[in-house]
């Protein structure tokens, strides 16, 4: 695809232009002035000076207009010249109107969008050889600079806020349900259970003496101490055998905690005043300081991590690039992922330009209106001034052809 020209290519084409419009009208000039001189001689020369003349004049007259248009011609004031110049700021927001009016609505956008296949695009550009490399490369260079540029106070309590308010909108009793239900559904509401007579069982083994000597010290002082110590034993082995019956799948106090943990289940779904404990309990470990500080500190300890992990060594950088190459090829086989894509890109051009449109429209009229005058006419005859030209081309050879024609209309019926 070739490349646009630059300003000094534009340059050179409209000098040329200019050069042989001239030309063309000074070539007019001198037949006009051979004709006259040899129309006694010859007197077919008549039909080349009405061509000439009227050359002259249709060449003059576009001049004219086409100088008016940026300048005023020969510098004379003459009205309704260095229309450009004169209606600058118009121009600016004509253009700006044009172009987020015709250019950047819906109706325009996303047919375009759509078609341009972003998610195609992607996967051909990131599954070439490199590109998932280079791509990934860019990224983790661009994340130190990035980091550097960010107040860390304002994004750590924009973070703080955004995951307190994340918190707050999960309703507490409905998820402790389902994260309970999940475990009845392993059976690790009973692995709970066993756990719980294991510590009891741990518990009671090595903290005997202390029992012993607890009912040592609550008995009467005229109950025997050896009647203390078998009782005590009494009741450490009664305890201990207790807690290895409950071990049993059908033992009662196992079958109750399974009933109380599926009432609790449903309390937790369905019960309003549960849901308002829970939502209060919440909030309330929400607010708490600690908790506070701690959703504070995730952005240091990322920001933390992140950057030494980038200083020592390309872990992150490799692992985009599998991430990136991975994404090329399921982009190229995944048509429901590549319709998410383009969808995404779809909803960024509705979200991002389009209501944007007008600030856009409203920044190029701000952008030539700031333009000085000379800027302005410079780059409009730079883009538009060749094509100009051709308008006093054809405007001498059209006014010569008319001259010329109506010079031989009348001397056929004059």
């Amino acid at each position: 695809m070739a490349s646009p020209p630059d300003d000094s290519q534009r340059y050179r084409a409209l000098r040329r232009m200019r050069l042989t419009a001239a030309g063309l009208l000074v070539a007019m000039l001198l037949a006009d002035v051979a004709a006259r001189l040899g129309e006694g001689r010859y007197p077919g020369l008549a039909y080349l000076r009405a061509f000439a003349e009227a050359a002259i004049v249709g060449g003059l007259a576009d001049w004219f207009a086409v100088t008016a248009l940026f300048r005023r011609p020969l510098g004379l004031p003459i009205p309704h010249t260095a229309i450009v110049p004169r209606k600058k700021d118009r121009i600016g927001d004509a253009v700006g109107n044009f172009v987020a009016n015709n250019f950047l609505s819906p109706e325009v956008l996303l047919p375009k969008v759509r078609a341009l296949d972003i998610a195609g695009r992607l996967s051909l550009w990131l599954g070439r050889e490199g590109n998932a490399r280079f791509a990934a490369r860019r990224l983790t260079a661009a994340i130190p600079p990035l980091m550097a540029a960010m107040q860390d106070e304002p994004v750590r309590r924009m973070l703080r806020d955004a995951a307190a308010d994340r918190l707050r909108g999960i309703a507490a009793a409905p998820l402790l349900s389902r994260i309970l239900g999940i475990l009845v559904a392993g059976g690790q509401h009973l692995a709970l259970f066993d756990i719980g007579i294991k510590a009891g069982r741990d518990f009671i083994e090595v903290n005997q003496e202390q029992i012993h000597q607890a009912i040592n010290e609550k008995s009467s002082w005229w109950v025997p101490e050896w009647v203390d110590s078998r009782l005590a034993k009494r009741i450490v082995g009664g305890l201990l055998e207790t807690l290895n019956d409950m071990e049993a799948m059908d033992h009662p106090w196992r079958l109750q905690f399974q009933e109380t943990v599926g009432r609790l289940i449903d309390t937790l779904a369905h019960a309003p005043e549960t849901h308002d404990r829970a939502e209060a309990v919440k909030d309330e470990i929400i607010g708490h300081p600690e908790v506070q500080a701690y959703l504070e500190s995730l952005w240091l300890e990322t920001k933390r991590v992140l950057l030494a992990d980038l200083a020592s060594g390309d872990r992150i950088e490799r692992a985009l690039t599998g991430t990136l190459s991975g994404l090329s090829l399921h982009l190229k086989q995944d048509a429901r992922l590549q319709e998410v894509v383009n969808s995404w890109a779809a909803r960024a051009v509705l979200h991002l330009l389009v209501p944007n449109r007008q600030r856009l429209g409203a920044f190029m009229a701000g952008v030539v209106r700031n333009w000085d005058t000379g800027t302005l006419v410079g780059k409009m005859e730079l883009q538009f001034g060749r094509d100009l030209q051709y308008i006093r081309i054809n405007g001498t050879l059209v006014g010569g052809l008319v001259g010329l024609l109506v010079h031989a209309l009348s001397a056929a019926f004059g």
